[in-house]
């Protein structure tokens, strides 16, 4: 009699994810017949039809998502196997899977993965650049290791490790009343002068609950909202007004541009920022190791939030 297998139970949990037999060959490594014809087997032994073949994308059946739903909890405990071996060997190495914001990536990867990787040459990371939506999914699908976002997210499946509290700053035109201002107050800022960014950001959520319900950008005769920050800060500096700027995005703003800059007057706005785990995640060590990286290059001035108003980003 055939045992179902630990690969049959990966091949169907990858057919669900990618709802597409060819694509979930390519993630596990074999060929589409080789995966159609172990999960036929399983169909067959189960007496159960786990994918309904005829819709496109391929659909899983009722039955089928219950029978996922315990495949995925049996591979992660397998997992756990290989994790323990690690472990009592004191191993460092594997696969981290990261996924990390874009309002955060080009300015926190710098500070501390090339240190990560020299430290830890057996280690290979894998970071995908994606929204807060995207990386909330991936981690539900065991698609990501952890995540690197703003929080709270509050998500029951979720666990979230605050690393540190970024100030918000203020980044004005030359022209900008505001530019002569040692430092602010949102009453110093004229609402409908602010440049967004496009909707789907938390930055931009933020930034909008910074700035209250008197927001309104319809009548600039110059309606732009961009993807990235990079292209606000261009956008202030050849336009008039401002946007506001996480601090790790201006830590390398040359002097000449640097008086443009202005700090809030306290409370602080701040964003908090974490590393996102799923209840059931495996890697701890790893993760642990990549997390004290982090705090021990972020500016130290970040770790705490005591002076700071946590802005939310929903």
């Amino acid at each position: 009699m055939q045992l179902m297998t630990i690969t049959q139970l990966e091949y169907i949990i990858a057919v669900d994810t990618y709802r597409s037999f060819g694509e979930a060959a390519k993630k596990c490594f074999v060929t589409q017949p080789t995966l159609s014809m172990q999960i036929k087997k399983l169909e067959e032994e189960l007496n159960v039809l786990v994918f309904d073949r005829s819709k496109k994308p391929v659909l899983t059946t009722d039955i089928g998502r219950k029978i996922v739903e315990q495949a995925r909890v049996t591979v992660l405990e397998a997992s756990r196997i290989k994790e323990v071996i690690h472990n009592q060997k004191d191993e460092v190495q594997g696969l981290l899977r990261v996924g990390i914001i874009p309002t955060l990536s080009p300015y926190l990867l710098p500070i501390f993965i090339t240190r990560f990787t020299e430290k830890y040459p057996d280690v290979t990371v894998s970071i995908e650049e994606l929204l807060t939506e995207q990386i909330v999914e991936k981690l539900d699908h065991d698609l990501l290791d952890v995540g690197i976002l703003v929080t709270p997210l509050k998500v029951a499946s979720l666990v979230e490790v605050p690393l540190f509290y970024e100030p918000f700053l203020a980044y004005s035109s030359k022209s900008y009343a505001i530019s002569q201002k040692p430092t602010i107050s949102f009453k110093d800022l004229n609402l409908n002068d602010v440049w967004l960014l496009k909707e789907g950001h938390c930055f931009r959520n933020q930034v909008i609950n910074i700035c209250g319900d008197k927001l309104d950008v319809a009548d600039k005769q110059l309606q732009f909202e961009s993807g990235s920050l990079e292209t606000l800060k261009k956008i202030v500096e050849q336009q008039d007004g401002f946007t506001l700027l996480p601090e790790l995005a201006t830590l390398d703003f040359p002097k000449e541009k640097r008086q443009y800059l202005k700090a809030f007057n306290a409370p602080q706005p701040i964003r908090e920022v974490s590393l996102i785990i799923h209840r059931t995640f495996l890697k701890k060590k790893l993760i642990e190791l990549f997390r004290a990286e982090i705090l021990e290059n972020i500016p130290s001035r970040m770790l705490q939030k005591e002076h700071g108003r946590v802005i939310p980003w929903k």
